[in-house]
C-alpha cells in the first residue's frame, strides 16, 4: 500500500456542548463502529479508532468498500447495523468475534453498512489540511454513484435542519448531531469538533461497584432498575468521579457491604447460563473473551439520580453521570417506566440522500 495518508490514522474527534451552534456543517452522530478506510487498488484496510484493524470481521463490507470506492483513498466514517429501522450496537458488537466461522455466519444473517463523512486523501493528494468544505464537496462527487451498503452521510449547513434532526433521528438509534466548522482541516485525534446528545435523567438501584484501577476506591457504580416480573436487571454503570468523591463513595457504601452473595439479585453472575435470561454484571466480553470478575455487591437500598444519553435496548447505551443520591425514592420504584421513549424514525429516512 503506498497512499499519501498511511494507516493507522486516529480519527478526528468532537467535544461535547450543549448547544448546536450556529454557522458549521451538520450531521448525525452515528451509534456504530468509528473506522477510517484505507484503499490502494486490490489492497483495504479498515482501520478503527484505535488503529487497530477491523477487516476481517467485516468481510462482506471489505467487499462492497473495494466495489465502490475511488480506487486510492482514505475515508472517515462509521460502520452500522440496521435492525428493524433502526440502528442496532448490540448486533454491531457481536460481529467482534475470534472464530472466523462465526464471522462468516454473522456476515450473511447481520450484514454492516458504511457511512462515510470525510475525506483524507484521493489519489496522489492528502487532503489533511483541505477545509472541511472542500474534503466534503470532494467526498460527495467520489460517492456520487455509491449504493448501499456504502451511504454518504447527509449534511447540511442549514442550523434549523440539525435541530430537527436531534429531535427526530433518536428514533432511528442515533444519538445527537455533530457540528463541523466549515473552514477546519483535518487533525487526527485533535477534538475540533462539537458533538451535541441528548441528556436524560433516570433513578436507579445501586447494586455493586467496581474498584478504580489506582487503588481501593471505587471506579464505578453498578446500576440496576427492575423490569415487569420485579427482577433487578443490570443497566450499566455511574463513573467519571474526582478521586476524592471515590474515596468517598467507599466510606458512603460500607454499611451497605455483603457477608455473602447469597440473596443478592446477581448472586448467579459468575453462572454463564444465568446471563442468557437476565442483565447481570460480569459478562463475557465480546472484546477480550474473558470475564470482568472485579466487583463487589452491595444491599440494593440506596438509589441514584443518574443523566444518561440514550437507552440501547434495555440497558444505558454510554456510561451514566452522577447527578444526587436519592434517599426519597424506594428501590422497588426505580423501573423502566421511568425512561422516556423516544419516537420511532426510520432509518431509511435518514440514509436518503440531502444536503442543505
Amino acid at each position: 500500500m503506498d497512499l499519501p495518508v498511511m494507516p493507522p490514522v486516529k480519527p478526528m474527534l468532537a467535544k461535547s456542548v450543549k448547544k448546536i451552534p450556529p454557522g458549521m456543517q451538520y450531521e448525525a452522530k452515528w451509534d456504530g463502529f468509528r473506522a477510517i478506510v484505507h484503499r490502494d487498488g486490490d489492497e483495504l484496510v479498515i482501520g478503527s479508532r484505535t488503529g487497530k484493524p477491523l477487516t476481517r470481521y467485516f468481510p462482506e463490507l471489505a467487499a462492497d468498500l473495494a466495489a465502490q470506492l475511488p480506487d486510492r483513498c482514505v475515508v472517515d466514517g462509521e460502520i452500522v447495523i440496521a435492525h428493524e429501522g433502526r440502528l442496532d450496537f448490540d448486533k454491531l458488537t457481536e460481529r467482534i468475534h475470534p472464530a472466523d466461522s462465526r464471522v462468516r455466519m454473522l456476515a450473511e444473517q447481520t450484514p454492516a453498512s458504511f457511512v462515510a463523512f470525510d475525506l483524507l486523501a484521493l489519489g496522489d493528494e492528502a487532503l489533511l489540511d483541505a477545509p472541511l468544505s472542500l474534503r466534503r464537496t470532494t467526498l460527495a462527487h467520489a460517492l456520487a454513484d455509491a449504493a448501499p451498503p456504502i451511504h454518504l452521510a447527509p449534511a447540511t449547513t442549514d442550523v434549523e435542519l440539525a435541530q430537527q434532526w436531534f429531535e427526530q433521528y433518536e428514533g432511528a438509534g442515533l444519538d445527537g448531531v455533530v457540528a463541523k466548522p466549515l473552514d477546519v482541516p483535518y487533525r487526527p485525534d485533535a477534538r475540533l469538533m462539537f458533538k451535541i446528545k441528548h441528556e436524560r435523567t433516570a433513578d436507579a438501584v445501586v447494586a455493586g461497584y467496581r474498584l478504580h484501577k489506582s487503588g481501593p476506591v471505587v471506579g464505578s457504580l453498578l446500576l440496576g432498575l427492575y423490569d415487569d416480573s420485579g427482577a433487578l436487571q443490570h443497566v450499566g454503570v455511574c463513573a467519571a468521579f474526582s478521586m476524592q468523591r471515590r474515596a468517598e463513595l467507599i466510606e458512603e457504601l460500607a454499611p451497605l457491604l455483603m457477608d455473602s452473595p447469597e440473596g443478592h439479585p446477581w448472586a448467579a453472575w459468575a453462572e454463564e447460563a444465568a446471563h442468557e435470561g437476565a442483565r447481570l454484571p460480569g459478562a463475557q466480553s465480546r472484546w477480550t473473551g474473558k470475564k470482568d470478575l472485579s466487583w463487589v455487591a452491595v444491599r440494593p437500598e440506596r438509589v441514584v439520580e443518574v443523566a444518561y444519553d440514550h437507552m440501547e435496548g434495555d440497558r444505558f447505551r454510554h456510561t451514566a453521570q452522577f447527578r444526587r443520591w436519592r434517599p426519597d425514592r424506594e428501590p422497588a420504584t426505580c423501573t423502566y417506566t421511568q425512561l422516556e421513549e423516544p419516537v420511532s424514525y426510520d432509518l431509511a429516512e435518514v440514509l436518503s440522500p440531502r444536503e442543505g
